[in-house]
């Protein structure tokens, strides 16, 4: 067994989870931002709370809806990880 070649499957799998599982409310917050950014510019509204509301309300819905499959995709990953503990000599 090569323990270079799996911790390196691990670290790209957390990585690859990682995204998985905070990509959709990152882009969420890109796209609302940038909505509320150029409403902004054309308005030439400047309130700060106008740009923070809408963001921190479309990030928490969709956390909200995407609750259980991120909940399934990390228990997956965690089930992994702890069955390959045995390979590195852990349990």
């Amino acid at each position: 067994m090569n323990l270079d070649v799996t911790i390196s499957d691990l670290v790209r799998e957390l990585m690859t989870t990682t995204l998985l599982l905070a990509g959709p409310a990152l882009v969420v917050a890109l796209v609302v931002g940038l909505l509320v950014s150029i409403f902004q510019a054309l308005t030439s509204v400047q309130e700060q709370t106008m740009a923070l509301v809408p963001k921190m309300f479309a990030v928490m819905l969709v956390a909200l809806l995407l609750l259980a499959p991120a909940l399934s995709i990390l228990k997956d990953y965690a089930e992994r990880v702890l069955g390959q503990l045995v390979e590195f000599g852990l349990s």
